[in-house]
């Protein structure tokens, strides 16, 4: 019986033996590259017809399938990150998110951005100085209700 922390180290295993990229799971599964590696890394959930095409794809059992498709358990990342990468973003949101809210509610109002109804997109900006990390994010705004 497999949980969704061992079927996570299956699917990195997978990946690397079959030398597949991110990227190319995701173009085969039929979705963004950035939620598709959330799902597979533990934190969404796939539909049925894209958990077989990744149980195909990188040969995992069976039952793989049922666990892809199960609403996880999200977050579980340790606050702050210990991880140099997510460090760096939680650091990002200590320096600027006061100043990220502001910009928010004084263009949108009393409300916040959707991190459900959300897309993201990571990319590789070259630069003469040495290459950058593009984010782009994308939420819906949700403004507070009113009474």
């Amino acid at each position: 019986m497999y949980t969704r922390e061992s079927l996570v180290e299956l699917i990195r295993q997978a990946k690397q033996e079959r030398k597949l990229t991110w990227g190319e799971i995701a173009q085969h599964v039929g979705m963004p590259e950035i939620h598709c590696i959330a799902a597979l890394l533990g934190q969404g959930t796939l539909q049925l017809h894209q958990a077989e095409r990744v149980v195909d794809l990188l040969g995992l059992p069976a039952e793989a399938v049922q666990i892809l498709t199960v609403p996880p358990y999200r977050g579980g990342v340790s606050m702050p990150p210990t991880d140099p990468v997510l460090y760096r973003l939680y650091e990002i949101i200590q320096v600027y998110g006061a100043a990220f809210k502001e910009i928010v509610h004084e263009k949108f109002g009393d409300g916040i951005m959707s991190a459900i109804d959300f897309e993201m997109h990571v990319e590789r900006e070259p630069d003469p100085h040495g290459d950058r990390v593009r984010v782009i994010m994308s939420g819906k705004y949700l403004p507070y209700r009113t009474f």
